[in-house]
């Protein structure tokens, strides 16, 4: 049987291609079957350290397969719930980065992937809505990803009306990061994936964590968690690696080598260049570092 989901992985990446493009990427059970497969291949995968997902076709992802879900069975066996929850708690709970490249549109459940990735990046051509409450069903298992991302006012709006919105207004409101000409999609995303490839993967996945849960902490309990954090970190293998690095103007041992394969979504696109003194600076060829 021909898989749905598609990986391929280099340079640190793992590209993971929803490929149905004939039900415009709809979220079936086989096409959820395939990409949590994939999904859980990258994150235990050593040599990756950044995950991109996207789709083949000019719409990234539509939601719920409506076929699937239109036969009439108990409430415990609605498709749609075979493994999308686990799926969505797989990407926001990676330890690893995960960008969302979105090669067009995207409606109702295919947010919900949208909002559970740490990047989203989008050409401005593309819409977006949360179609839910005009097929007379609701946004329930995307809303716990998506209203952490959405401004309230903006997410009563669109969830509530169902309004079809551009991906400049999606940027506005927090749904993505960047929507850019489709031109400069494959540039956009790259940007991202080779700056979070210059960081520690212990690093990253600690200040993942820190993005959501310190604004919730008490102030006192906050500052005295994050000392002792700090504290831990800076004598960490990986915190001494990086200050080594940084003190002999040289590459920490984590980021790859220059000329490493990489995935379609990021290949042709120059790696950034580090700032005078940074820890990724790279020795000049034939000698050591300056």
């Amino acid at each position: 049987m021909t898989t749905l989901v598609h990986r391929e992985v280099g340079g640190g990446i793992a590209t993971i291609t929803l490929d149905s493009p004939a039900n415009r990427n709809a979220l079936s059970v086989r096409l959820l079957g395939d990409l949590e497969r994939e999904l859980v291949h990258a994150i235990g995968d050593d040599g990756v350290r950044v995950i991109v997902l996207t789709g083949t076709g000019p719409v990234f992802c539509s939601g719920a397969d409506l076929k699937e879900q239109a036969p009439a069975r108990p409430a415990h066996d609605a498709p749609v719930t075979a493994s999308f929850p686990e799926i969505m708690s797989l990407i926001w709970e990676s330890p690893k980065p995960v960008i969302c490249r979105l090669n067009g549109t995207a409606r109702a459940g295919g947010l919900g992937l949208v909002a559970a990735c740490d990047f989203a990046v989008a050409p401005d051509s593309a819409t977006f809505a949360f179609s839910e409450v005009r097929v007379g069903v609701v946004p329930a298992m995307i809303s716990v990803t998506v209203l952490r991302r959405l401004d309230q006012r903006a997410a009563s709006e669109y969830l509530l009306t169902g309004e079809v919105f551009g991906a400049a207004r999606a940027a506005e409101i927090g749904l993505l990061n960047r929507a850019v000409p489709a031109g400069e999609l494959d540039a956009a995303v790259a940007h991202y994936a080779r700056m979070l490839l210059l960081g520690g993967p212990e690093a990253l996945a600690i200040t993942k964590r820190l993005v959501r849960t310190v604004p919730g902490l008490p102030v006192d309990e906050g500052m005295r968690q994050m000392a002792r954090l700090s504290a831990e970190r800076f004598t960490s293998p990986e915190g001494q690696e990086g200050l080594r690095a940084f003190m002999e103007k040289r590459p920490a041992a984590w980021v790859p080598a220059p000329g490493e394969a990489a995935p379609e979504a990021v290949r042709g696109v120059p790696a950034p260049e580090p700032a005078p003194g940074d820890a990724a600076t790279r020795p000049k060829p034939g000698g050591g570092g300056s």
